[in-house]
């Protein structure tokens, strides 16, 4: 099997990379690199079944090879690296996903699109089923991702739809894990090396708003399921243990056996303020749910960065 991954040296491009490696894939692995590093892919970037191509996929790619699947998981992924790169990021959403699905017509591959539990925004219903529509302001500082998610969904739909490319698409809520960048601007990472460096841990708003975190070997096994079935709904891939993020900064604390305290900063636009997957459809389509506990998860994660920092 060959697969073509845009995304392929972010956090979770670089794990599902290593998957399919690991199961004898070929992979074409393909990235700008603007907010990730080919250091994520060192164990593999030399495999006889790896191919590398830095490119932005907003912009055509030509590939010569037969290609079994095409994955869309290129595209900044945190609200510091989407507010950095605003209109990039709604390229990648809408000209990236054209030409990931362009390229997947011509070569008659199945067609996956990494979405995300944004598409939701800031919810009004809750747990999340793949059934609501959202809450998402259209123009705020969230938007550029939010709405270009949207819109990648709409696109996959449409070339479904009238071209009958055999698509998948998952909502990915809040995913963890070793190979998270550590400036990345996410909550684990965030608060994983304030604490291991003794600085204060930053709180946006009373730390009251929840969150779901779903250990990236979870995720990884949910897109593997997801590959192996014929589902064309948008999927939720979560955890959907829902977590206070005071409390989450609590349990970093204690577990990094840090000195540092709690920061309370302002709660910025749009940020949601409960999110929660409903993930009845995966158990029922995949017969998937997550295996790792949080604290499990977190304690992999920890070491990670810990080790990473020793390194440096």
């Amino acid at each position: 099997m060959k697969i073509f991954l845009s995304g392929a040296c972010g956090f979770i491009g670089s794990h599902l990379c290593r998957a399919f490696i690991e199961r004898g894939y070929k992979v074409i692995g393909v990235d700008n690199l603007i907010t990730s590093s080919q250091d994520n892919l060192r164990d593999i970037i030399k495999n006889k079944n790896f191919l590398f191509i830095e490119h932005d996929i907003s912009k055509e790619l030509y590939i010569a090879d037969k290609i079994d699947w095409v994955m869309h998981f290129a595209s900044p992924a945190s609200p510091p690296d989407y507010s950095r790169y605003p209109i990039k990021t709604l390229k990648v959403g809408s000209l990236g996903t054209l030409n990931c699905l362009g390229i997947a017509k011509a070569k008659k591959a199945k067609f996956f699109l990494a979405s995300t539990s944004e598409v939701y925004g800031d919810p009004q219903v809750h747990p999340q089923p793949e059934e609501y529509w959202g809450n998402v302001n259209p123009i705020g500082l969230r938007s550029c991702y939010d709405e270009s998610k949207r819109l990648a969904e709409a696109l996959t739909f449409a070339y479904h739809r009238q071209h009958k490319v055999n698509i998948r698409i998952i909502r990915i809520f809040n995913t963890y894990g070793p190979f998270m960048r550590a400036d990345d601007g996410r909550v684990v990472s965030n608060f994983i090396n304030q604490a291991l460096e003794g600085k204060d841990l930053t709180i946006y708003g009373q730390g009251e708003q929840t969150r779901s975190f779903c250990y990236i070997d979870d995720l990884v096994r949910g897109i593997l399921k997801l590959m192996e079935v014929e589902y064309q709904l948008p999927l939720n891939l979560g955890n959907p243990s829902e977590v206070k993020v005071v409390d989450l900064a609590r349990k970093i604390i204690k577990m990094t056996r840090s000195s540092s305290t709690i920061k309370y900063l302002p709660l910025p636009q749009d940020d949601p303020k409960r999110r929660c997957p409903d993930i009845k459809e995966a158990k029922k389509v995949l017969g998937w749910k997550p295996k790792i506990s949080l604290s499990e998860g977190l304690k992999k994660t920890i070491e990670y960065f810990r080790n990473l920092k020793h390194s440096a």
